[in-house]
Protein backbone atom coordinates (compact mmCIF):
# COMPACT_ATOMS: atom_id res chain seq x y z
CA UNK A 1 0.00 0.00 0.00
CA UNK A 2 1.40 3.35 -1.03
CA UNK A 3 1.67 6.01 1.65
CA UNK A 4 -0.38 9.11 0.90
CA UNK A 5 1.29 12.48 0.56
CA UNK A 6 0.26 15.03 3.21
CA UNK A 7 -2.06 17.64 1.68
CA UNK A 8 0.43 20.46 2.25
CA UNK A 9 3.00 18.58 0.10
CA UNK A 10 0.55 17.55 -2.64
CA UNK A 11 1.35 19.86 -5.56
CA UNK A 12 -2.10 19.22 -7.07
CA UNK A 13 -3.66 21.22 -4.21
CA UNK A 14 -1.87 24.41 -5.36
CA UNK A 15 -1.91 27.26 -5.94
CA UNK A 16 -3.36 28.15 -2.59
CA UNK A 17 -4.58 31.69 -2.17
CA UNK A 18 -6.20 33.99 0.33
CA UNK A 19 -7.81 37.32 -0.48
CA UNK A 20 -9.12 40.03 1.82
CA UNK A 21 -11.15 42.27 -0.48
CA UNK A 22 -11.76 44.94 2.17
CA UNK A 23 -8.02 45.53 2.66
CA UNK A 24 -6.99 44.50 -0.88
CA UNK A 25 -4.58 41.85 0.44
CA UNK A 26 -3.65 38.95 -1.83
CA UNK A 27 -1.62 35.96 -0.61
CA UNK A 28 -0.43 33.03 -2.72
CA UNK A 29 1.64 29.86 -2.35
CA UNK A 30 2.37 28.14 -5.64
CA UNK A 31 4.61 25.63 -7.37
CA UNK A 32 4.36 27.64 -10.61
CA UNK A 33 6.61 30.49 -11.79
CA UNK A 34 5.68 33.90 -10.39
CA UNK A 35 4.24 36.49 -12.79
CA UNK A 36 4.98 40.12 -11.87
CA UNK A 37 2.02 41.44 -13.86
CA UNK A 38 -0.39 39.42 -11.71
CA UNK A 39 0.83 40.97 -8.46
CA UNK A 40 0.99 44.52 -9.79
CA UNK A 41 -2.53 44.16 -11.16
CA UNK A 42 -3.79 42.92 -7.79
CA UNK A 43 -2.51 46.01 -5.99
CA UNK A 44 -3.34 48.61 -8.64
CA UNK A 45 -5.79 51.31 -7.62
CA UNK A 46 -6.88 54.69 -8.99
CA UNK A 47 -5.89 56.15 -5.60
CA UNK A 48 -2.36 54.73 -5.80
CA UNK A 49 0.37 56.97 -7.13
CA UNK A 50 3.07 54.44 -6.23
CA UNK A 51 3.33 50.77 -7.09
CA UNK A 52 6.40 48.87 -5.92
CA UNK A 53 7.33 45.30 -6.85
CA UNK A 54 10.11 43.20 -5.33
CA UNK A 55 11.19 39.91 -6.91
CA UNK A 56 13.61 37.71 -4.96
CA UNK A 57 15.47 35.41 -7.36
CA UNK A 58 17.77 32.39 -7.08
CA UNK A 59 21.38 33.42 -7.60
CA UNK A 60 24.17 31.17 -8.87
CA UNK A 61 26.43 31.21 -5.79
CA UNK A 62 26.09 31.27 -2.04
CA UNK A 63 29.09 31.96 0.18
CA UNK A 64 31.37 31.21 -2.76
CA UNK A 65 29.76 27.85 -3.54
CA UNK A 66 28.08 27.39 -6.94
CA UNK A 67 24.33 26.79 -6.50
CA UNK A 68 22.38 24.46 -8.78
CA UNK A 69 18.92 25.30 -7.43
CA UNK A 70 16.85 26.12 -4.37
CA UNK A 71 13.73 24.33 -3.21
CA UNK A 72 11.14 25.52 -0.72
CA UNK A 73 8.56 23.91 1.49
CA UNK A 74 6.02 25.24 3.97
CA UNK A 75 3.01 24.45 6.09
CA UNK A 76 0.28 26.63 4.50
CA UNK A 77 -2.11 27.02 7.47
CA UNK A 78 0.68 28.62 9.52
CA UNK A 79 2.15 30.56 6.60
CA UNK A 80 -1.18 32.15 5.71
CA UNK A 81 -1.76 33.26 9.32
CA UNK A 82 1.71 34.80 9.42
CA UNK A 83 1.46 36.46 5.99
CA UNK A 84 -1.97 37.84 6.84
CA UNK A 85 -0.61 39.45 10.02
CA UNK A 86 2.37 40.89 8.11
CA UNK A 87 0.18 42.31 5.33
CA UNK A 88 -2.41 43.75 7.72
CA UNK A 89 0.30 45.46 9.78
CA UNK A 90 1.75 47.03 6.63
CA UNK A 91 -1.66 48.23 5.43
CA UNK A 92 -2.40 49.80 8.81
CA UNK A 93 1.06 51.34 9.30
CA UNK A 94 1.59 52.70 5.79
CA UNK A 95 -2.03 53.25 4.65
CA UNK A 96 -1.51 50.97 1.66
CA UNK A 97 -4.13 50.57 -1.04
CA UNK A 98 -2.98 47.04 -1.82
CA UNK A 99 -0.57 44.26 -0.83
CA UNK A 100 0.29 41.08 -2.68
CA UNK A 101 2.68 38.45 -1.29
CA UNK A 102 3.41 35.34 -3.33
CA UNK A 103 5.92 32.62 -2.51
CA UNK A 104 6.97 29.81 -4.76
CA UNK A 105 7.39 26.30 -3.39
CA UNK A 106 9.27 23.33 -4.75
CA UNK A 107 12.31 23.72 -7.00
CA UNK A 108 13.21 27.26 -8.05
CA UNK A 109 15.99 27.23 -10.68
CA UNK A 110 18.62 29.94 -10.91
CA UNK A 111 17.32 33.26 -12.16
CA UNK A 112 13.70 32.52 -11.28
CA UNK A 113 11.78 34.23 -8.50
CA UNK A 114 10.93 32.57 -5.22
CA UNK A 115 9.08 35.55 -3.70
CA UNK A 116 7.10 38.46 -5.09
CA UNK A 117 5.89 41.38 -3.03
CA UNK A 118 3.81 44.14 -4.56
CA UNK A 119 2.46 47.13 -2.67
CA UNK A 120 0.63 50.29 -3.64
CA UNK A 121 -0.03 53.54 -1.84
CA UNK A 122 -0.86 57.14 -2.55
CA UNK A 123 2.81 58.19 -2.42
CA UNK A 124 6.15 56.45 -3.07
CA UNK A 125 7.73 56.77 0.38
CA UNK A 126 5.09 54.57 2.00
CA UNK A 127 5.34 51.96 -0.76
CA UNK A 128 9.14 51.75 -0.60
CA UNK A 129 9.18 51.41 3.18
CA UNK A 130 6.27 48.97 3.28
CA UNK A 131 7.74 46.72 0.59
CA UNK A 132 11.02 46.34 2.44
CA UNK A 133 9.33 45.88 5.82
CA UNK A 134 7.07 43.17 4.38
CA UNK A 135 10.04 41.36 2.85
CA UNK A 136 12.05 41.44 6.07
CA UNK A 137 9.03 40.29 8.11
CA UNK A 138 8.41 37.43 5.66
CA UNK A 139 12.05 36.34 5.90
CA UNK A 140 11.98 36.56 9.71
CA UNK A 141 8.56 35.10 10.47
CA UNK A 142 7.00 33.10 7.62
CA UNK A 143 7.09 29.33 8.08
CA UNK A 144 8.89 28.67 4.79
CA UNK A 145 12.09 26.64 4.62
CA UNK A 146 14.55 26.33 1.78
CA UNK A 147 17.01 23.70 0.70
CA UNK A 148 20.09 25.04 -1.01
CA UNK A 149 21.45 22.55 -3.52
CA UNK A 150 25.03 23.05 -4.63
CA UNK A 151 26.83 22.00 -7.80
CA UNK A 152 29.23 19.91 -5.66
CA UNK A 153 26.24 17.78 -4.52
CA UNK A 154 25.90 19.38 -1.08
CA UNK A 155 22.44 20.18 0.24
CA UNK A 156 21.55 22.34 3.23
CA UNK A 157 18.16 23.15 4.77
CA UNK A 158 17.78 26.68 6.09
CA UNK A 159 15.07 28.79 7.64
CA UNK A 160 14.79 32.21 6.01
CA UNK A 161 15.24 33.75 9.46
CA UNK A 162 18.77 32.31 9.68
CA UNK A 163 20.18 35.17 7.56
CA UNK A 164 19.95 38.96 7.60
CA UNK A 165 19.28 41.22 4.60
CA UNK A 166 22.96 41.00 3.60
CA UNK A 167 22.96 37.19 3.70
CA UNK A 168 24.97 36.96 6.91
CA UNK A 169 24.20 34.42 9.63
CA UNK A 170 22.34 35.97 12.56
Amino acid sequence: MEASVPAHLDTTTYPRTQHDAAKNIHLRLTYSPLDPNTYLAQTASPTAGANVLFFGTTRDTFEGRPVSQLSYTSYPPLVFKTLTAIAEAAVNTHHLTGVSIAHRLGVVPMGEASIAIAVSSAHRAASWRAGEEILEACKEKAEIWKREEFVDGGKEWRANADRDAEGNLK
